[in-house]
């Protein structure tokens, strides 16, 4: 008889924070910014060097009939993920950053922390709250992206191979791990920094700057090797990478995916980071106060 008494604060908790992100201009633009990278560059581009014989767009060397398979239905799940450890992952940091940390430049963690159901509570609302777009997020980007390949073999006249559905469920759940450490790890920036421009200017930083330095500048310094190579940034990547996103390499590939870490290393690193954040969140909003 007590546990559902003792859930339906969180779930109360939820509810709010799924409205407060619905009505978020700033959620719809991320997700709208993050569905067009995908499309952009994962067929845009190829689809525009396969009418022009390749040599476009990076794809020098790329055989044409390479350029159309990327391009076609059975190739879906790994263009869904092959942005999603950078360009995807800093999108879903400040998506993190912006949800933790507005909240205390607004001043409605102060109103919630002391009025409402409590501190953790109010926070696990979020992390739920934000677990379910990060889900919405990769569903819909699979689904435009079977849509836009399915129209391209139609249009190319290409018999429409649907993808496996192994491959498919591993697209899916690594695109959940991915986009959803990176938000983990906004709120947690966020909350540290209890205001959303520092914690995403620190967090952009380091997805698009830091984290890639510090891997080149590992590959000379021995010592640092095994620190880089369970980076965030990498773990995520070597997950891309297992999928079977093609890795960064000179002026081919994605940026941000690696094969660093073989697939099931990556994924219990990342899953690491992800408790690591939560963990830090929980005693950032129980210990500190909230002005």
């Amino acid at each position: 008889m007590t546990t559902p008494t003792a859930v339906q604060p969180l779930m109360a908790s939820v509810r709010g924070e799924v409205l407060r992100l619905r009505r978020w201009p700033a959620l719809w633009v991320m997700l709208g910014v993050f569905l067009l990278l995908n499309l952009t560059f994962g067929y845009l581009f190829p689809y525009l060097s396969y009418r022009s014989g390749g040599g476009t767009f990076g794809s020098e060397g790329i055989p044409v009939e390479t350029l159309l398979a990327d391009v076609m239905p059975a190739a879906v799940p790994d263009a869904v993920i092959q942005g999603m450890p950078m360009f995807g992952g800093a999108l879903m940091l400040t998506l993190g950053a912006l949800a933790a940390g507005s909240g205390y430049g607004w001043g409605t963690w102060k109103t919630v922390f002391t009025q409402g159901p409590g501190r953790l509570t109010a926070v696990g609302g979020t992390l739920v709250a934000l677990a379910g777009a990060v889900v919405a997020l990769v569903v819909a980007a699979f689904v435009v992206d079977l849509g836009v390949a399915s129209l391209l073999a139609t249009v190319e006249g290409q018999a429409i191979a649907w993808p496996a559905v192994g491959d498919v469920g591993r697209a899916l759940g690594g695109g959940v791990l991915i986009l959803g450490m990176w938000t983990l790890a906004g709120v947690a920036v966020g909350t540290l920094a209890r205001g959303p421009a520092l914690a995403v200017g620190l967090g952009l930083v380091w997805v698009l700057v830091v984290e890639n330095l510090l891997r080149g500048v590992a590959t000379l310094l021995d010592w640092l090797q095994p620190v880089a190579d369970v980076f965030p940034g990498t773990a995520v990547g070597s997950i891309a990478g297992a999928v079977g996103a093609t890795p960064a390499s000179g002026s081919d590939g994605t940026p941000g995916v690696v094969t660093t870490l073989a697939g099931g290393t990556a994924v219990a690193v990342t899953l690491a980071y992800m408790a690591a954040f939560v963990l830090v969140t929980g005693l950032l909003v129980r210990r500190r106060d909230v002005i």
